[in-house]
């Protein structure tokens, strides 16, 4: 195998390499540090990369192997983390230049779980500020760009997590999602992104700020990956104010199981905001045509979400004040969604009627297995493309673009966006898999025998 096939090798495949010998963890942390210091100068997937940290830690994962009797899953495999999210010793700037020099104390209970699961970090990808756009092109540092198409984005917030996976700069990725920021770069780069269930993951130590909308969950190339590494990060960390019990059998073993006859769901419209475009709208009727193929029973329709869009926003542009950065050293669109926030009474207000909401779209699947939903209702924007709005006009097209995902945030369900295919301007088209409460396994299922009757692996962006 050369040095390119394995750079795109699948994470599990790599974890038995090393088992069997056949590479080691230190042979792969420098090949994904020479592959990130060759194309991320025109990606710009990664903020900081912890070369030194990254090398010290493959030496010890590599002299490990010949004396340790067991080793955790992903032993040596190199993962990218989320520029949101804390690793003791690493900056942590949140997208925000001023706090370029923030340098965390400690780990995300996410990153405790990636590090006791055997990953060597390679670095913090990029984000859009405090992870407020779909985009990842915040002042003060390079625009992440789609390796598919460098004019284009690769979808945000977790952007450079997803170009960073796309290009083969890393095995997998650490992403979140507060409104479809797993999702969407998911489907922008042609990868497999999993929206956890609300509890799945802790949001430890820091808790939760935003009525439980956003969540921790993996990016990769195959549903198989993107499915052991949400076992490792799964499980309750003391006080988290959410949880699930532990899956069983494992979401990997889920990949494995061919579902019986389900019933499933699917629309193209998001009302009162739109219909998708020819592409995304493509995607979802290749997908169900597949699905009624497979014996699965299809239906068009989809749960009402009007009264959703607004307590939602609410919700969501509350995490800007959360931050607690003052309103001057902010993008003017998070300083616009700043003065829009209101007093606590509003968002409790607010927060009370997207739970009473969030009741009767979950109510939506006591008789629906599965909703097939566009992940975006349009294709990827071009680097650049809405910088000369005004912060609201580019709000009210945010908006408009994402509106099939927080459907699964203001619920708490669990989603999983997979490639189905390229456009014509040569980037990836993708669907989601919206499942019942805390029924991951159920999609994973359903992904991986989309996966294996329209397989998607063999396709690698010419860089």
């Amino acid at each position: 195998m050369n040095e390119t096939d394995l750079a795109f090798t699948p994470a599990l495949e790599l974890a038995k390499l090393i088992r069997r010998r056949e590479v080691s963890p230190l042979e792969l942390t420098e090949l994904y540090l020479d592959r990130i210091s060759r194309f991320n100068p025109q990606l710009g997937s990664y903020f900081t990369v912890t070369a030194d940290l990254a090398i010290a830690d493959a030496k010890t994962k590599t002299d490990l192997i010949t004396t340790a009797s067991e080793l955790p899953p992903f032993f040596g495999v190199p993962i990218s983390i989320k520029d949101l999210n804390a690793v003791a010793g690493v900056t942590c700037t949140y997208g925000n230049p001023a706090l370029v020099k923030n340098i965390a104390n400690y780990d995300d209970g996410v990153v405790s779980k990636i590090k006791q699961a055997g990953f060597t970090i390679l670095g913090k990808t990029a984000t859009s500020e405090l992870g407020s756009y779909p985009y990842s092109e915040p002042a003060g540092f390079p625009p992440a760009r789609n390796p598919w198409n460098l004019e284009y984005t690769p979808g945000g917030s977790s952007g450079g997590a997803a170009a960073s996976v796309t290009a083969g700069l890393c095995a997998i990725a650490q992403g979140s999602d507060g409104g479809g920021s797993i999702r969407g770069p998911a489907a922008c780069c042609g990868l497999v992104g999993i929206k956890p269930a609300r509890g799945r993951v802790t949001q430890a130590p820091v808790g939760d700020r935003m009525g439980g909308i956003a969540v921790n969950g993996p990016i990769a190339r195959t549903v198989a990956d993107a499915a052991a590494m949400l076992d490792v990060i799964s499980g309750y960390i003391t006080g988290d104010p959410y949880w699930l019990p532990n899956p069983e059998p494992s979401f990997l073993a889920a990949t494995k199981v061919k579902t019986q006859s389900l019933k499933i769901a699917f629309s193209t419209s998001i009302a009162p905001l739109g219909d998708a475009d020819a592409n995304c709208k493509q995607g979802v009727l290749k997908t169900v045509k597949l699905l009624a193929e497979m014996g699965h029973e299809i239906a068009e329709k989809c749960p009402d979400m009007s009264g959703l869009v607004e307590p939602f926003q609410i919700v969501w542009q509350s995490g800007v004040a959360a931050a607690g950065i003052p309103p001057e050293a902010l993008q003017p669109l998070n300083q616009f969604l700043l003065s829009r926030t209101g007093s606590a009474g509003e968002y409790l207000q607010a927060l009370a009627q997207m739970q009473i909401v969030s009741r009767q779209i979950v109510a939506f699947f006591d008789n629906i297995d599965v909703l097939v939903l566009p992940v975006y209702l349009h294709s990827p924007i071009k680097i650049g493309e809405w910088q000369n709005l005004t912060p609201e006009e580019t709000f009210q097209n945010i908006i408009k673009w994402v509106a099939p995902c927080p459907i699964a945030n203001a619920t708490g369900l669990p989603a999983i966006a997979i490639p189905v295919g390229f456009d014509n301007h040569g980037l990836p088209m993708s669907v989601q898999l919206i499942g019942k409460p805390a029924a991951e396994s159920t999609i994973i299922s359903l992904a991986a025998q989309l996966e294996s009757a329209n397989p998607w692996i063999q396709h690698r962006p010419n860089l």
